[in-house]
């Protein structure tokens, strides 16, 4: 089976249950965030940031100060308590569920660790076909902690704050299998690929129906949005993405398309591929610090438009999410306040021009550790009054 020819056998994936996610829904649909991906006027433009919840906040690190990065993932109370603590501190129009990328690796029976100061660990690389079919399979109750803590946050949340799930995309979860952790240049990752296309493929396919799995679970339990992150994705070529990654990453957005959710993909260092990454299916192209928000909503429309010449003119356009660098907030709020204006003025260029359907504010991508969480409060309420 070639990648252009993949599609997931539905028996591969937990059964769709919409009513239930609905049903758990509890955001007012003008939130402003989910108006702004519609295209609508938000009552305030909206932002959150991604790593909103962890090193930089003082109350964070007071309540993990004992307890391992995993193990809180699978914590229900600190879950809830984690996601909430920079809502409440910065008036954040959406809380990202606190969790990791390899969450669903670890529930799955993976061995592996977040090491502090190095990140996800690996035991036993994934690098031959036998490697691939010995990856445990997720099964749904290996996620229950998840869910109850899901729970908790939608009972602390105003109606006018949204929920955001999310997972790894399948290139940046299968990156850390095959390195075994964090790599600079991600050469086995890719000599893989290159020289075993079929070990490749093998292992896209095995990790496609955990994270859909992990993201039904997610939406189930009631959160309104959802963010694929592919992370390491601006290590390839357009050419290679489209070959090893873009299949996959759009088989995920046609299952969770049928929720009804707003749909986000984000990748770090990817302008060349932010319209390959509109063309996989989300609602919101997540764009990094390295382009203006003006220029990467022309790229993307004119991808769309390429991809799908016939498609209506609202069909060829996302809403965009971005991008702040996340060392501005350590410039000073003068500085801070100009910048914010000046993503916000090419965010609305975009708008005008019928190049961008609406603007979610954020980081171009997480908030770093050593970031003043007085700072990022008033970037914020600067946000907010733009």
């Amino acid at each position: 089976m070639t990648s252009a020819e993949f599609r997931l056998d539905p028996e591969a994936y937990f059964p769709t249950n919409f009513d239930a996610a609905a049903a758990r829904r509890r955001a007012a649909t003008d939130a402003p965030l989910l108006a702004a991906v519609r295209g609508e006027k938000p009552s305030r433009r909206p932002i959150w940031m991604m790593r909103q919840a962890g090193r930089s906040l003082p109350e964070y690190r007071s309540l993990r100060s004992n307890v391992a990065m995993l193990d809180a993932c699978f914590d229900a109370e600190l879950v809830a308590e984690i996601t909430m603590q920079p809502v409440r501190r910065h008036d954040a129009d959406a809380a990202i569920l606190f969790s990791d990328i390899v969450v669903p690796l670890k529930a799955a029976g993976v061995d592996l660790d977040i090491v502090p100061g190095r990140g996800p660990v690996v035991a036993n690389p994934v690098q031959t076909m036998e490697a691939v079919k010995a990856l445990p399979t997720m099964e749904r109750d290996q996620l229950t902690s998840i869910v109850e803590g899901i729970g908790g946050i939608l009972s602390q949340l105003r109606e006018d704050q949204v929920l955001i799930g999310f997972a790894g995309a399948p290139f940046t979860v299968a990156s850390y299998l095959v390195e075994g952790g964090p790599s600079k240049n991600h050469e086995v990752t890719k000599s893989l690929m290159y020289s075993q296309p079929d070990v490749w493929h093998a292992l896209m396919r095995q990790l496609t129906p955990t994270i859909i799995c992990f993201l039904q679970t997610q939406i189930e339990a009631g959160v309104d949005a959802i963010q694929l992150f592919d992370s390491w994705a601006g290590y390839l070529t357009a050419r290679d993405y489209r070959e090893f990654v873009a299949p996959y990453s759009a088989e995920i957005f046609r299952v969770i398309k049928e929720y009804g959710i707003p749909m986000i993909h984000f990748g770090v260092g990817t302008g060349e591929l932010l319209g390959d990454m509109a063309i996989v299916g989300p609602d919101v192209v997540g764009v990094d610090w390295r382009v203006p928000l003006d220029s990467a909503a022309a790229r993307v429309k004119a991808s769309l438009e390429h991809a799908h010449p016939t498609a209506a003119p609202a069909e060829q356009i996302k809403s965009l999410q971005g991008n702040l660098d996340p060392a501005v907030l350590f410039a000073g709020d003068d500085v801070v306040a100009q910048h914010i204006k000046r993503i916000c003025a090419e965010a609305d260029r975009a708008i005008e021009r019928g190049q961008a359907r609406g603007h979610i504010f954020n980081l171009g991508h997480g908030v770093l550790p050593t970031t003043d969480p007085d700072a990022i409060t008033r970037a914020f309420e600067e946000v907010h009054k733009s």
